[in-house]
């Protein structure tokens, strides 16, 4: 029962931002862990009708950043993307890319994020490392 509530709170915060628009659903989370879905249609296609990988990457700038403010004091602290790499090493253009992180290093300043986007069927898609800064509120 928690983790429902946690995945409907997590769903509000989508409420008029990016991550709405292209569709972002939360499926699972856990310590150092998120697991998101994202639809591949015309919000997050290529002119080409395939998936944009800067939508892999926004999505897997929202797993590691949500990640880390899950494991932090929010009263206290604010999270800050510092640096985000990618490999991308397929492609799809219908269904649902399913994108997977874990948290590798989780420092007093930064954690570091793995994130993997996978089609349906487990193909990887894409490949990211996500850093954090985690700062102390003014």
């Amino acid at each position: 029962m928690k983790m429902n509530k946690i995945i409907e709170q997590l769903t509000q915060l989508n409420k008029n931002t990016m991550m709405e628009w292209m569709g972002v659903e939360y499926l699972e989370t856990g310590e150092g862990y998120l697991k998101v879905r994202m639809p591949v249609d015309h919000r997050t296609w290529q002119p080409d009708g395939i998936l944009h990988g800067g939508a892999n990457l926004a999505l897997a700038e929202t797993v590691a950043g949500i990640g880390s403010a899950m494991l932090v004091d929010l009263e206290r602290y604010d999270v800050r993307g510092a640096q985000i790499s990618a490999n991308h090493t397929g492609t799809i253009s219908s269904g649902w890319v399913y994108a997977e992180g874990h948290i590798i290093h989780r420092g007093k300043n930064t954690h570091v994020w793995n994130v993997d986007m996978k089609n349906e069927k487990g193909k990887l898609l894409s490949t990211c490392r996500m850093t954090n800064f985690i700062v102390s509120k003014k």
